[in-house]
């Protein structure tokens, strides 16, 4: 069967593989404990389209730059300090002036627990007015970044960025837009967040929004909820809760949104039945040119599921930017999110030979 992905642009042609545009965030994390009681917290770095362009470099040792803005205080420079330990190019950087209290302009935080058993994972964050949700077009050389003396093969955002603020998705759709006359394959994921849109109009705007942008897109990720909160694409049967889901329900709702938007080369998925917060039913499907594919869902083991949704894309961008069939792609985009959320943090910690070894079925047992 065909590839139903148009043509990538040769690595040979481009400075980068992978862009992404979003915020990168100071995640604190109270490990075992409660954010509400908590006496230390550990720091990582975290964004929803930060982490796909990381993961790609870290374990997929792909070139990744990140265009994102910062305030220029010591918390943002504690932010870059893990972007350049994450192996990414910040090059497109934008540091904002800091006015001394984050009146006009901060960094955000989001404390995040992880959840154990009955109690599910939690985040709250704390981002208002930072200096990613007030970037502008003109803040930006579009040419830098995809121009001829740079360029990229592929461009990454997604819904968390269009939802930070009113100015947000007019830089996305130039973004992708810019991308799209480069040459690059643009990819989005809805990446829905009721606490973001809960005060600028609720799902209404999140649809009107991520409407407006999916027409430039050529693979779009979303899950069951992102697809009906973000887009208002309803599954046919299903649990209120999203706890549980009807595969074929969604496999037609997949359908119905690729008529919607024909431009849509790929659109991937991530299922997931949530048994506890501990114990998850894993797995994937992906739909393109008329053909299906599907990584049946699998009992995992988590540790810590934030950002588990960001390594799947990473993994699928992954096997299509190698080369390699949907099939090949949803395969290692399912083993790459599983291990990801064996570890802490946002972030993968995991290597390539352990997501290969993942998606041949290999064992637990100790390597030595």
């Amino acid at each position: 069967m065909a590839n139903p992905l148009p043509g990538i642009k040769a690595a040979s042609s481009c400075m980068y593989d992978i862009v992404s545009l979003g915020e990168v965030m100071l995640r604190l994390d109270p490990g075992e404990g409660r954010i509400h009681t908590a006496r230390t917290m550990t720091v990582w770095e975290g964004g929803g389209e930060y982490n796909v362009a990381r993961g790609l470099r870290r374990c997929f040792q792909q070139r990744a730059a990140i265009l994102t803005a910062l305030a220029d205080n010591p918390v943002g420079r504690l932010v870059e300090d893990f972007m350049l330990q994450g192996g990414l190019d910040t090059r497109f950087l934008v540091w904002k002036p800091y006015d001394g209290v984050g009146r006009r302009t901060r960094n955000g935080l989001n404390f995040v627990e992880r959840g154990y058993g009955i109690r599910p994972a939690l985040s709250c964050s704390d981002r208002g007015h930072t200096a990613i949700s007030q970037i502008k077009v003109s803040d930006v050389d579009w040419e830098r970044v995809f121009g001829a003396a740079g360029g990229t093969r592929w461009f990454h955002t997604g819904g968390i960025f269009a939802a930070l603020s009113d100015g947000t998705p007019e830089v996305a759709l130039h973004a992708m837009r810019a991308a799209k006359k480069s040459g690059a394959l643009v990819s989005y994921d809805l990446n829905y967040r009721a606490s973001l849109w809960k005060d600028v109009g609720g799902q209404a705007k999140a649809r009107e929004v991520n409407r407006a942008l999916v027409p430039y897109v050529d693979v779009l990720f979303g899950n069951e909820e992102d697809f009906s909160a973000a887009l208002g694409f309803e599954l046919d049967a299903g649990a209120k809760d999203f706890s549980e889901l009807d595969v074929e329900s969604f496999r037609r709702m997949v359908e119905r949104v690729q008529q919607t938007f024909p431009n849509l080369s790929l659109v991937a998925t991530t299922l997931r039945e949530a048994h506890s917060a501990s114990l998850n039913g894993w797995g994937a499907l992906a739909a393109g040119g008329g053909q299906f594919w599907q990584v049946p869902l699998r009992d995992i083991a988590i540790l810590d599921r934030v950002g588990g949704g960001d390594s799947f894309a990473s993994g699928f961008i992954y096997g299509l930017l190698e080369g390699k069939d949907p099939e090949w792609a949803l395969r290692c985009g399912v083993a790459h999110g599983a291990l990801a959320m064996t570890t802490p943090g946002d972030t993968t910690m995991a290597t390539l030979p352990e997501v290969l070894k993942a998606m041949g079925g290999g064992s637990a047992r100790i390597d030595r």
